[in-house]
C-alpha cells in the first residue's frame, strides 16, 4: 500500500517495526498521475481501494499484483465503479492486471450482492476524490472502518441498517493517530490460549469493532473463556484488551450471516473446532474460495491430514472434534492465514504438525511465530 500511494506523490516515511510512520497527502484531488505500473502484492485490500481512488482521477494506470492477487475476483468493484463513468481494461478476465482510466464520475446508489468492506471502501473513496454523493447498500453488516473514521474527521456519513451515504467534503483534516492491534491477527493467539493446557493469555491495544470480532461471539457459543475489556477509543473505533484461558470447548453452528464479521478468523475457529467436542458447521462461507487460496477446500484436506473428520461443500465447511493429537503434513497452498491457523494447532500437546512453508505469514504478520512461541507454555 505504501508503494502504491509513493507512486502517486504521496509522502511516507520508511516503515520499520516500533517506529512512527508520517504521511504527508496531497489532498483530496492531488493524486499525481502514476508514470509505472502499480503493484499490490498480496493485498487486496490496496487493490481495491486503488481502484476506487483511481476510478475518479482523468489517469489511465496499470494495476498489478503477485500470483495469488492475479486470481482475485475485481469486477465486484470494477461494476459499480463503471456505472459512475469510470472504464477498466481487463488484462486477465476478471482479475490483475487491469488498466483503469478515471475522470469525472456520476454520483452512485448501489446495490451490492456481496457484503464487502473492500467494494463499499471502494466505491466511497471514488465518491469523495471526485467529490460525489454515494450510497451503498449491502446484503449483510461488513466492517465498517471506512465509516467510523470518516465519520470521525467530519465526513457527513449516514449509516442505516446495511446502508451507508457519504457525502462529498473539500478536504479532510489532517490527524494522529495510534493504529490498534488488528484482531484477525490477535485470533491466532487467542486460539493458542484456548488451546493450552494452562495459564492466562492477555493481549493488550486490540481493535474492538463489533464488525470485527464475530469470531469471539461464536467462540463464547463454544464455552471460550475469553474476557474483553473496553480501554479508550481510537478515531472511532473501540480499542481494548482480551484476556483468554484453557477452556473447554462444544461444537457450535455458524450462521451465514455472522460471516462477514468473521471472515478471516474461519481458519482458527475452525482448527479451534477440530479440538471442541462434537461437530461445529460453518454456513455461507464460499467467499473463501477465492482469497489467497481456495481456502474452504484446503481447510478441509489438512485436516483430515491431521486425522480429523472434515467436509467442505460449495457454501459449508463442516468440522468434527477429535481427541487424539493432530499430526501429519499441512499443504499452506502459500497462504498466511492456513499457516498461521495450522501452527497453532501445532502447539497442541503430542501433536506433529508439519507445515509446507513458514514464510508465508511475513505478509500480514512478520513476528507470528516468536509471538506464538511467547505464550506457548508446555508443562
Amino acid at each position: 500500500m505504501a508503494g502504491v500511494l509513493r507512486s502517486l506523490g504521496i509522502e511516507i516515511s520508511p516503515l520499520r517495526q516500533g517506529a512512527t510512520v508520517r504521511v504527508v497527502g496531497r489532498g483530496l484531488r492531488g493524486i499525481r498521475r502514476p508514470t509505472v505500473t502499480l503493484h499490490c502484492g498480496n493485498s487486496g485490500t490496496a487493490a481495491r481501494f486503488l481502484l476506487g481512488l483511481l476510478a475518479g482521477f482523468p489517469y489511465t494506470t496499470r494495476i498489478t499484483g503477485d500470483a495469488s492477487l492475479r486470481r482475485r475476483p475485481m469486477r465486484r468493484v470494477t461494476r459499480p465503479l463503471s456505472h459512475m463513468g469510470a472504464s477498466f481494461h481487463e488484462e486477465n478476465g476478471d482479475g490483475l492486471p487491469m488498466v483503469v482510466t478515471g475522470g469525472a464520475l456520476r454520483p452512485l446508489s448501489y446495490q451490492s450482492v456481496t457484503a464487502s468492506a473492500q467494494v463499499k471502501g471502494a466505491l466511497i473513496f471514488a465518491g469523495l476524490v471526485a467529490g460525489v454523493a454515494v450510497s451503498v447498500t449491502e446484503p449483510a453488516r461488513s466492517r465498517d472502518h471506512t465509516e467510523r473514521m470518516l465519520q470521525a474527521l467530519g465526513v457527513s456519513v449516514d449509516v442505516t441498517g446495511f446502508g451507508v451515504h457519504v457525502e462529498p467534503v473539500e478536504t479532510l483534516p489532517t490527524f494522529s493517530v495510534r493504529v490498534p492491534g488488528d484482531p484477525s491477527a490477535a485470533a491466532f493467539l487467542v486460539g493458542a490460549g484456548l488451546l493450552a493446557d494452562e495459564g492466562e493469555l492477555v493481549i493488550e491495544g486490540v481493535g474492538m469493532n463489533p464488525t470485527r470480532t464475530g469470531f469471539l461471539e461464536v467462540l463464547r457459543r463454544m464455552g471460550a473463556d475469553v474476557e474483553t475489556l473496553e480501554t479508550s477509543q481510537v478515531l472511532g473505533e473501540p480499542v481494548g484488551d482480551l484476556v483468554v484461558r484453557p477452556s473447554r470447548l462444544s461444537g457450535a453452528e455458524i450462521a451465514e450471516a455472522e460471516v462477514p464479521s468473521l471472515i478471516d478468523e474461519v481458519p482458527i475457529l475452525a482448527v479451534v473446532a477440530s479440538r471442541a467436542e462434537g461437530e461445529t458447521v460453518f454456513r455461507g462461507v464460499g467467499e473463501l474460495r477465492v482469497k489467497e487460496s481456495d481456502r474452504l477446500s484446503l481447510l478441509a484436506q489438512n485436516l483430515r491430514r491431521l486425522g480429523v473428520e472434515a467436509e467442505a461443500g460449495e457454501q459449508t465447511l463442516t468440522v468434527r472434534g477429535a481427541e487424539r493429537p493432530p499430526r501429519g503434513v499441512v499443504e499452506t497452498a502459500l497462504d498466511h492465514r492456513l499457516a498461521m491457523a495450522f501452527a497453532v494447532l501445532g502447539t497442541v500437546r503430542g501433536s506433529d504438525v508439519r507445515l509446507s512453508e513458514d514464510r508465508s505469514p511475513l505478509v500480514s504478520y512478520p513476528l507470528f511465530f516468536g509471538d506464538l512461541r511467547s505464550v506457548v507454555h508446555r508443562g
